[in-house]
């Protein structure tokens, strides 16, 4: 099927999955432009504007292009437009694996069920907590979805396991992910919250940016 939507893109490429359960595993990442969200860390401001429009049709050519079986749709904030929601399904349609990072500001209520989420809750230290959606919390399912706390200080770890009782993530969720803010907090003392805590979570780096450097693009 041929359609004239279209979507403002950042960038289209192939990589190593740098972050969830899936990290390590080669991957096609489609990265849309534009984010309502200014978390005081956020690692990908050039998304926030510009970007090239494209079709449907045009992106599905190029991530054929890259013979990659896992795509990851990304930002940005890939659910800030309204196509992005056509474009995962149309993924799933070619029976691809399909990735939506979102930062859980929009509702997932629309995705292609054979997606999987991995839903970015906003902590304290971001700036954004009161912005997210947590209905969103609730739809997210134990075989497939995943629930990343990006962690800038102590005060985000105890919202994070505060959340997690909370909503019943340990139950609720396929993986719980614990990533630290890149610089901003001791690893080895992440690690210790983690290991005292008792609680079935993942601590995770961010692969790329060890093996790539903290400012690479496209990689």
């Amino acid at each position: 099927m041929v359609t004239m939507s279209t979507l403002r893109v950042t960038e289209i490429f192939r990589s190593i999955q740098g972050e969830s359960t899936h990290a390590g595993r080669p991957c096609a990442f489609v990265r849309l432009t534009g984010c309502p969200m200014r978390c005081v860390w956020c690692d990908s401001t050039y998304t926030f504007t510009g970007g090239e429009r494209m079709t449907i049709d045009a992106i599905l050519e190029q991530v054929r292009a890259f013979d990659c079986r896992l795509v990851e749709v990304t930002g940005g904030e890939p659910l800030a437009q309204r196509a992005s929601l056509e474009l995962i399904r149309r993924l799933c349609d070619e029976g691809y694996e399909v990735l939506i990072e979102t930062g859980g500001y929009f509702s997932t209520e629309e995705v292609d069920p054979r997606a999987a989420i991995i839903l970015d809750v906003k902590c304290p230290a971001s700036g954004e907590a009161e912005r997210n959606h947590w209905p969103n919390l609730e739809r997210l399912r134990a075989d497939k979805d995943e629930v990343k706390f990006v962690i800038a200080d102590r005060g985000d770890w105890d919202f994070a396991r505060d959340i997690i009782a909370r909503y019943d993530l340990e139950r609720r969720a396929h993986a719980i992910l614990i990533s630290p803010v890149w610089g901003a907090v001791d690893l080895q003392m992440m690690a210790e919250w983690i290991i005292s805590s008792g609680l079935d979570v993942r601590m995770q780096l961010q692969m790329h940016k060890i093996i790539w450097g903290p400012e690479a693009r496209g990689v």
